[in-house]
C-alpha cells in the first residue's frame, strides 16, 4: 500500500489545467478591460472635439467688449445644433448606438456636451457582461486674446 501512494505519476495534470483556465479567464477580462478603456478614451476624444465646435457656436457679431475685455454668451439651441451637425460630418460608425445626450451651456460662457454609446465586450463569457452604455462628458469654453 505505502508503494502506491509514493508514485506521484499525473499529479500536474490537474495543477496544469486549473492554470490554464485560470490564465484564460485573466486574459479575456484583461481584454475586456482593455477595450472598455479604449472605447471610453475614443468616445471622450469625439466629446471633446463636439464640445470645441459648441464653445465656437457663435457669430462675430454676438462678441461685446465689456471692461476691455472680450466676451461672448453662449446660447444651448446653437451650441446643440453646431455639435449635431459636427457629429454628422465626423465618422463616427465605430460607435454602437452613438447619442447625443446633452449640449448646453451651463455658464453662458463655456460649452458642455454629453455623448453616450454602447459598448460590448470583443469576447462574451460568463465574467464579462454582454455591454453595457458608455458616457463621455466634455467641456469646453472659447478664450479670447
Amino acid at each position: 500500500m505505502k508503494q502506491r501512494f509514493s508514485d506521484d505519476t499525473g499529479s500536474t495534470l490537474p495543477l496544469i489545467a486549473f492554470y490554464a483556465a485560470l490564465s484564460l479567464v485573466l486574459v479575456l477580462l484583461v481584454v475586456a478591460a482593455t477595450s472598455l478603456y479604449l472605447e471610453h478614451k475614443r468616445l471622450l476624444t469625439l466629446a471633446d472635439g463636439a464640445a470645441l465646435v459648441g464653445a465656437e457656436a457663435f457669430e462675430l457679431a454676438d462678441v461685446r467688449v465689456t471692461g476691455g475685455e472680450l466676451s461672448v454668451e453662449l446660447e444651448d439651441d446653437r451650441i446643440r445644433a453646431a455639435v449635431e451637425e459636427y457629429l454628422d460630418v465626423v465618422p463616427s460608425e465605430q460607435f454602437i448606438r452613438l447619442r447625443l445626450d446633452a449640449a448646453e451651456s451651463i455658464d453662458a460662457r463655456s460649452a458642455t456636451v454629453t455623448l453616450s454609446a454602447q459598448w460590448e465586450p470583443p469576447v462574451v463569457s460568463l465574467l464579462v457582461p454582454e455591454g453595457f452604455r458608455i458616457e463621455a462628458t466634455a467641456t469646453a469654453r472659447s478664450v479670447f486674446g
